[in-house]
């Protein structure tokens, strides 16, 4: 439980743009991605590659989680931001349409033969079809490999979906890397919600990743952080809920039966509990 880190609010960070980087080291979200990806012009990917890693090197971002977005596999520029990302030494980096275990494992050979940090994690993108089918093997493949993040855009166009309420096209790939994430001891961060100023939206698609299971949310803008912040955090009366029913099964220990507000509480409940407790716990470490 110690090793629990608070990822509700991801922001996607361009890193071509010098005066964005400089404005992240304010925004109060849990992890920054900076993009050398989608967010960058082809003509703009060595400059967004340098200021990356001069940024995660700096140590000017606080606690927050920082990583860097290298291009994929099979583009010309996806050697060298490895290669660089590396020796930047940033939380983690994340690379997109991780397909197979195969690929994890070609990654993180490349990571050990850069001399990547111990602490410099993977974060591989799952965005496909043949992505959410393989998910546990993906998540299984590495102790390296730390999060799943969804690409929820990705899969959509992929499968010929509709981006609508409810996100019911895409249920099934949620739910397929939900569970290969918690089967393999692994974090997961849901897709980006497009529209920034549907803020009611937002706040929906937040809950419904809450409620699925996802740790927290990717977001395109800094407007989107305090409610992702507020629907992946525990509420006040789920953290007292949480200290009483911890409270109950020590004061109850050994007596066979243990209740709480007059419910039955068993391990289940206390295992739950603590880890709602430990959520809170790494947010006032992160926040204060």
């Amino acid at each position: 439980m110690s090793e629990f880190r608070a990822r509700r609010s991801v922001l996607y960070m361009p890193s071509s743009n010098e005066r964005a980087l400089e404005k992240a080291k304010t925004i109060p979200c849990d992890g920054l991605i900076l993009d050398l990806e989608d967010a960058v012009a082809p003509d703009a990917k060595a400059t967004a590659r340098d200021n990356a890693c001069a940024a995660a090197a700096s140590g000017d971002y606080g606690k927050r989680e920082l990583t860097i977005r290298v291009n994929g596999a099979d583009t010309e520029w996806h050697a060298d931001d490895l290669r660089a990302a590396c020796q930047a030494g940033p939380d983690a980096i994340v690379v997109p349409k991780v397909d197979s275990a195969d690929a994890v494992l070609a990654i993180v050979e490349a990571m050990v033969g850069h001399d990547a940090p111990e602490h410099t994690k993977l974060w591989t993108m799952v965005e496909t079809p043949y992505a959410m089918l393989h998910a546990e093997e993906i998540a299984a493949a590495s102790d390296r490999l730390a999060v799943l993040v969804m690409g929820t855009n990705d899969l959509a166009k992929e499968l010929y979906a509709e981006h609508v309420p409810g996100r019911q096209p895409l249920l099934t790939g949620l739910g397929l890397a939900v569970l290969a994430a918690r089967a393999t001891g692994k974090a997961i961060i849901d897709g980006v919600y497009n529209d920034v100023k549907d803020l009611d939206g937002f706040a929906a698609e937040c809950r419904q990743g809450r409620e699925m299971g996802f740790d927290g949310k990717t977001l395109i803008h800094p407007g989107q952080v305090e409610g992702a912040n507020e629907a992946f955090a525990p509420s006040d009366q789920a953290i007292e809920d949480a200290r009483g029913i911890l409270q109950a099964w020590e004061d109850g220990r050994g007596s066979g039966v243990v209740t709480y507000n007059g419910r039955m509480v068993e391990n289940l409940h206390v295992e739950s509990a603590q880890r709602t407790l430990s959520i809170h716990e790494a947010i006032q470490a992160l926040h204060g």
